[in-house]
C-alpha cells in the first residue's frame, strides 16, 4: 500500500512538490522571494497551432494519474465515482457546498496574496501569460477544471483513504495531505504555502465529514477559473 501511494504521488502531485521546493530554492538563491514571479499558464510555443496543441496535451496527460487512481480504487460491482462522491446523486447539496467553499477560500485568498506581497514572502503570481487567441479562455477554463479534478481526487478521494488503511488517524492524515498541498505551491512563495495548507485542512475535514469530492472539485475549479481568466482584475500580475 505504501509503495502504491508513493508511485501515484511520484507520477503526480508528489513530483510537483519536489519541483516546487527546488524552484523555491532557486528563486531564493537569486533574489528576495518577493522579486520572483510565478506563471501558472505559460506559452508553450510561439506558433498558435502548436501552442494550442501543447496546452491540450498538458491538460490530458496531467489527468492520466487520475485515471490510474480510478483504476486502483475500483472494486467489482461498485462505482468508483460513487465511492468517492464524484457523481450527481446530490446536485443541490453539492452545488450549495461548492458555493460555500468558494466564498470561504476565494475571498480570503485575495487578501492573503496581497498580504504576502506586502510582507515580501510571496512571488508575483501571473495566472496567465497566454497570447490572446479564440481558444485562450476555453483552455484556461479546462486548465482550471484539470487542477480541481487532479488535486481533489488524488488528495482527498484517494490519499486520505489510503492513509487511513496504512494506519494514520483522520486528523493526522488530513494534516499530512494539507502539508503536501501546501508544498507543491511553494514555488509561489510562503504565503501560498500557508493559504493552501489551510485550504487543505478545510477540504480534508469536509471530505471526511461528507465523503463527497464533487463539491471540492467544483469549488477549486471555480476559484482557478476566476484567477486564470480575471487575474489582473483580481489583483494578480498581468
Amino acid at each position: 500500500m505504501i509503495i502504491e501511494v508513493l508511485l501515484v504521488l511520484g507520477l503526480s502531485i508528489g513530483q510537483s512538490a519536489v519541483y516546487s521546493v527546488v524552484s523555491l530554492l532557486d528563486k531564493l538563491s537569486r533574489a528576495p522571494i518577493s522579486q520572483g514571479t510565478s506563471t501558472l499558464n505559460a506559452v508553450r510555443n510561439n506558433r498558435e497551432f502548436f501552442d494550442f496543441t501543447y496546452q491540450i496535451l498538458d491538460i490530458f496527460f496531467a489527468l492520466v494519474p487520475v485515471m490510474l487512481v480510478f483504476y486502483l480504487l475500483a472494486e467489482p460491482g461498485k462505482s468508483v465515482f460513487r465511492s468517492i462522491g464524484l457523481d450527481w446523486r446530490h446536485p443541490l447539496r453539492d452545488s450549495l457546498a461548492a458555493l460555500g467553499l468558494l466564498v470561504v477560500i476565494g475571498v480570503p485568498s485575495l487578501g492573503l496574496y496581497a498580504a504576502g506581497r506586502a510582507m515580501g514572502i510571496t512571488t508575483e503570481i501571473i495566472p496567465s501569460a497566454l497570447n490572446q487567441y479564440w481558444w485562450t479562455v476555453p483552455v484556461l477554463v479546462l486548465s482550471a477544471i484539470r487542477a480541481g479534478v487532479l488535486e481533489e481526487v488524488i488528495l482527498n478521494g484517494y490519499l486520505l483513504g489510503r492513509l487511513a488503511k496504512i494506519g494514520l488517524g483522520p486528523w493526522a492524515a488530513i494534516v499530512l495531505v494539507a502539508l503536501l498541498r501546501g508544498s507543491y505551491h511553494l514555488y509561489q512563495g510562503f504565503g501560498p504555502f500557508i493559504g493552501n495548507f489551510v485550504m487543505g485542512l478545510l477540504f480534508g475535514w469536509v471530505y471526511k465529514k461528507w465523503g463527497r469530492v464533487a463539491p471540492l472539485v467544483v469549488a477549486h475549479a471555480l476559484v482557478d477559473i476566476a484567477a486564470f481568466t480575471l487575474g489582473p482584475a483580481l489583483g494578480f500580475g498581468g
